[in-house]
Protein backbone atom coordinates (compact mmCIF):
# COMPACT_ATOMS: atom_id res chain seq x y z
CA UNK A 1 0.00 0.00 0.00
CA UNK A 2 1.44 4.23 -0.57
CA UNK A 3 0.26 7.03 -0.08
CA UNK A 4 -0.05 9.49 -2.49
CA UNK A 5 -1.07 13.38 -1.28
CA UNK A 6 -1.07 16.13 -3.66
CA UNK A 7 -1.18 19.68 -1.64
CA UNK A 8 -3.52 22.38 -1.71
CA UNK A 9 -6.26 24.69 -0.31
CA UNK A 10 -9.65 23.81 0.15
CA UNK A 11 -11.92 26.09 -1.11
CA UNK A 12 -14.01 26.92 -4.69
CA UNK A 13 -11.78 30.35 -4.78
CA UNK A 14 -8.76 28.47 -4.43
CA UNK A 15 -9.54 25.47 -7.07
CA UNK A 16 -7.43 26.39 -9.87
CA UNK A 17 -4.71 28.22 -8.56
CA UNK A 18 -1.27 27.29 -9.28
CA UNK A 19 -0.75 26.31 -5.06
CA UNK A 20 -3.49 23.36 -6.07
CA UNK A 21 -1.41 21.91 -8.87
CA UNK A 22 -0.93 18.80 -6.61
CA UNK A 23 -5.01 19.08 -5.86
CA UNK A 24 -5.34 19.41 -9.42
CA UNK A 25 -3.07 16.32 -10.54
CA UNK A 26 -4.94 13.88 -8.29
CA UNK A 27 -8.52 15.26 -8.99
CA UNK A 28 -7.51 14.49 -12.92
CA UNK A 29 -6.30 10.81 -12.00
CA UNK A 30 -9.70 10.47 -9.44
CA UNK A 31 -11.30 11.79 -13.09
CA UNK A 32 -9.12 8.90 -15.32
CA UNK A 33 -9.72 5.77 -13.04
CA UNK A 34 -13.51 6.78 -12.19
CA UNK A 35 -12.94 7.45 -8.30
CA UNK A 36 -14.59 9.81 -6.29
CA UNK A 37 -12.91 11.75 -3.21
CA UNK A 38 -15.27 11.35 0.03
CA UNK A 39 -14.29 12.63 3.59
CA UNK A 40 -12.75 14.51 5.38
CA UNK A 41 -11.14 11.69 7.48
CA UNK A 42 -8.00 12.01 8.51
CA UNK A 43 -8.25 16.04 7.70
CA UNK A 44 -8.33 14.64 4.03
CA UNK A 45 -10.72 13.91 1.07
CA UNK A 46 -9.77 10.06 0.47
CA UNK A 47 -10.47 7.66 -2.17
CA UNK A 48 -9.04 4.33 -3.15
CA UNK A 49 -7.48 3.13 -6.16
CA UNK A 50 -5.97 0.14 -6.52
CA UNK A 51 -3.73 -0.23 -9.29
CA UNK A 52 -2.21 -3.13 -10.51
CA UNK A 53 -3.25 -5.07 -7.75
CA UNK A 54 -2.21 -2.46 -4.93
CA UNK A 55 -4.01 -0.42 -2.79
CA UNK A 56 -2.85 3.40 -3.63
CA UNK A 57 -4.71 6.21 -1.14
CA UNK A 58 -5.14 9.51 -2.66
CA UNK A 59 -5.11 12.23 -0.28
CA UNK A 60 -6.69 15.92 -0.59
CA UNK A 61 -5.50 17.26 3.05
CA UNK A 62 -8.59 19.70 4.13
CA UNK A 63 -5.86 21.54 6.40
CA UNK A 64 -4.86 24.55 3.99
CA UNK A 65 -1.41 24.37 2.88
CA UNK A 66 0.58 25.59 5.52
CA UNK A 67 -0.83 22.44 7.80
CA UNK A 68 -0.46 19.88 5.30
CA UNK A 69 1.52 17.92 7.79
CA UNK A 70 -1.06 17.30 10.50
CA UNK A 71 -3.18 15.25 8.04
CA UNK A 72 -0.25 13.49 6.24
CA UNK A 73 0.93 12.16 9.92
CA UNK A 74 -2.39 11.47 10.59
CA UNK A 75 -3.00 9.22 7.33
CA UNK A 76 1.03 7.40 8.05
CA UNK A 77 -0.37 6.49 11.29
CA UNK A 78 -3.55 5.41 10.43
CA UNK A 79 -2.71 3.28 7.54
CA UNK A 80 0.50 1.92 9.07
CA UNK A 81 2.53 3.39 6.41
CA UNK A 82 6.23 4.61 6.60
CA UNK A 83 7.37 7.61 4.93
CA UNK A 84 9.11 5.63 2.53
CA UNK A 85 5.78 4.84 1.59
CA UNK A 86 4.73 8.72 0.93
CA UNK A 87 4.64 10.32 -2.53
CA UNK A 88 3.88 14.05 -1.87
CA UNK A 89 2.75 16.05 -4.86
CA UNK A 90 2.96 19.94 -4.96
CA UNK A 91 3.45 23.27 -6.96
CA UNK A 92 7.05 24.39 -7.28
CA UNK A 93 7.95 28.10 -8.51
CA UNK A 94 11.46 27.82 -8.69
CA UNK A 95 10.54 25.64 -12.15
CA UNK A 96 8.96 26.54 -15.24
CA UNK A 97 5.41 25.64 -15.49
CA UNK A 98 4.72 22.15 -15.91
CA UNK A 99 8.31 20.89 -15.52
CA UNK A 100 8.73 18.03 -13.38
CA UNK A 101 11.66 17.22 -10.37
CA UNK A 102 10.81 14.15 -8.86
CA UNK A 103 12.82 14.02 -5.88
CA UNK A 104 13.53 11.08 -3.16
CA UNK A 105 14.14 13.20 0.25
CA UNK A 106 15.21 16.95 0.77
CA UNK A 107 14.25 20.07 2.12
CA UNK A 108 11.24 22.30 2.24
CA UNK A 109 12.76 25.03 0.06
CA UNK A 110 10.43 27.21 1.20
CA UNK A 111 7.49 25.72 0.95
CA UNK A 112 5.29 25.55 3.73
CA UNK A 113 3.18 22.41 3.32
CA UNK A 114 6.60 20.60 2.84
CA UNK A 115 7.67 22.56 6.36
CA UNK A 116 4.85 21.36 7.72
CA UNK A 117 5.03 17.58 6.47
CA UNK A 118 8.59 17.54 7.35
CA UNK A 119 7.85 19.05 10.84
CA UNK A 120 4.75 16.42 10.93
CA UNK A 121 6.90 12.99 10.24
CA UNK A 122 9.50 13.71 11.59
CA UNK A 123 12.35 13.86 8.65
CA UNK A 124 12.85 14.79 5.28
CA UNK A 125 13.19 11.38 3.68
CA UNK A 126 9.57 11.27 1.39
CA UNK A 127 9.14 11.10 -1.94
CA UNK A 128 8.06 14.22 -4.20
CA UNK A 129 7.58 14.93 -7.18
CA UNK A 130 7.53 19.00 -7.74
CA UNK A 131 5.36 20.21 -10.65
CA UNK A 132 6.47 24.12 -11.90
CA UNK A 133 4.58 26.96 -11.58
CA UNK A 134 6.91 28.98 -12.57
CA UNK A 135 8.01 32.46 -10.56
CA UNK A 136 6.08 36.04 -10.17
CA UNK A 137 7.65 38.49 -12.31
CA UNK A 138 5.33 41.32 -10.87
CA UNK A 139 3.12 40.02 -7.86
CA UNK A 140 3.85 38.79 -4.22
CA UNK A 141 4.76 35.32 -3.53
CA UNK A 142 1.23 34.94 -1.68
CA UNK A 143 -0.98 36.54 -4.70
CA UNK A 144 1.16 34.62 -7.57
CA UNK A 145 0.69 30.98 -6.21
CA UNK A 146 -3.25 32.09 -5.12
CA UNK A 147 -3.75 33.46 -8.58
CA UNK A 148 -5.03 30.92 -11.76
CA UNK A 149 -2.62 30.01 -14.61
CA UNK A 150 -2.44 32.58 -17.82
CA UNK A 151 -3.69 31.82 -20.88
CA UNK A 152 -0.34 31.27 -22.17
CA UNK A 153 0.33 28.58 -19.02
CA UNK A 154 -2.78 26.88 -19.91
CA UNK A 155 -1.39 24.37 -22.48
CA UNK A 156 2.15 24.67 -20.33
CA UNK A 157 0.50 23.09 -17.13
CA UNK A 158 -1.99 20.65 -19.14
CA UNK A 159 1.27 18.86 -20.38
CA UNK A 160 2.82 19.07 -16.99
CA UNK A 161 -0.09 17.30 -15.33
CA UNK A 162 -0.47 14.94 -17.77
CA UNK A 163 3.17 14.40 -17.03
CA UNK A 164 2.53 14.37 -13.69
CA UNK A 165 -0.06 11.25 -13.78
CA UNK A 166 2.69 9.38 -16.02
CA UNK A 167 5.41 9.65 -13.33
CA UNK A 168 3.37 8.35 -10.77
CA UNK A 169 1.71 4.99 -12.94
CA UNK A 170 5.42 4.61 -13.60
CA UNK A 171 6.49 4.85 -9.91
CA UNK A 172 3.97 2.30 -9.02
CA UNK A 173 4.30 0.23 -12.30
CA UNK A 174 8.55 -0.55 -11.61
CA UNK A 175 8.48 0.25 -7.62
CA UNK A 176 11.56 1.94 -8.61
CA UNK A 177 11.40 5.64 -7.78
CA UNK A 178 15.17 6.34 -9.18
CA UNK A 179 14.05 4.64 -11.91
CA UNK A 180 11.11 7.11 -12.38
CA UNK A 181 13.26 10.38 -11.73
CA UNK A 182 15.68 9.42 -14.63
CA UNK A 183 12.94 8.96 -16.89
CA UNK A 184 11.05 12.20 -15.72
CA UNK A 185 13.48 14.57 -14.71
CA UNK A 186 14.86 16.77 -17.46
CA UNK A 187 12.45 15.66 -19.39
CA UNK A 188 11.13 17.91 -22.34
CA UNK A 189 7.49 18.95 -22.17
Amino acid sequence: MKLVVGLGNIGKEYENTRHNTGFMVLDHIAQQEGLNFSGPRQEAMLTKWFYRQEKIILAKPTTYMNESGRSVAALLNYYKLEPADLLIIHDDMDLPTGQLRLRQKGSAGGHNGIKSIIAAVGGQKFKRLRIGIDHPEHQTVVDWVLSSFSKKQQPEIAVGLDQAIAAVKFWLQTDDFAKAMNEFNHKEK
